[in-house]
């Protein structure tokens, strides 16, 4: 069980903005990505949560952006689960470039796990939140 996990991407042409450099919105997408690729590791895939009738969603995200990234930019971000509530967890990220050694970014996301039949929060179970190794010390910043 990983405890910090590390999603590796590289920047695409198509992820770049007006000002040549990666679009906010791609780090959004890097975070969201490498948070399903964690739980997928942890035993709990897209489909998974499908057949439990549930699922996670956004309420909401913290960015603070210290570096821009460029087309063709290899980048890591590693996330963790820092905590787990009784409908909450709150899951950071810190995105970096390894060939310069430079951070991108620190973020953390709160989700929200919801029943999918009537879209209402519901008690995060025991099993989903054992599969997870929590780190509420490690910070991102």
């Amino acid at each position: 069980m990983p405890q910090i996990h590390e999603f590796r991407y590289t920047v695409q042409a198509s992820g770049i903005d007006e000002q040549g450099h990666v679009n906010n919105l791609e780090y959004l997408k890097w975070m969201q990505d490498a948070a399903i690729e964690h739980s997928s590791l942890q035993g709990w895939p897209p489909e998974r949560y499908v057949e439990q009738g549930s699922a996670w969603v956004v309420r909401s995200h913290w960015i603070e952006y210290q570096q821009p990234a460029f087309e063709g930019d290899e980048i890591v971000v590693r996330t963790w689960v820092a905590s787990f509530e009784k409908i909450l967890s709150l899951r950071k990220f810190r995105i970096e470039r390894p060939s310069d050694q430079k951070t991108l970014a620190v973020a953390e996301t709160n989700w929200a796990y919801i029943g999918t039949k009537h879209r209402v929060p519901r008690r995060i179970p025991v099993e989903l939140i054992e599969s997870f190794e929590v780190l509420p010390d490690v910070d991102v910043k």
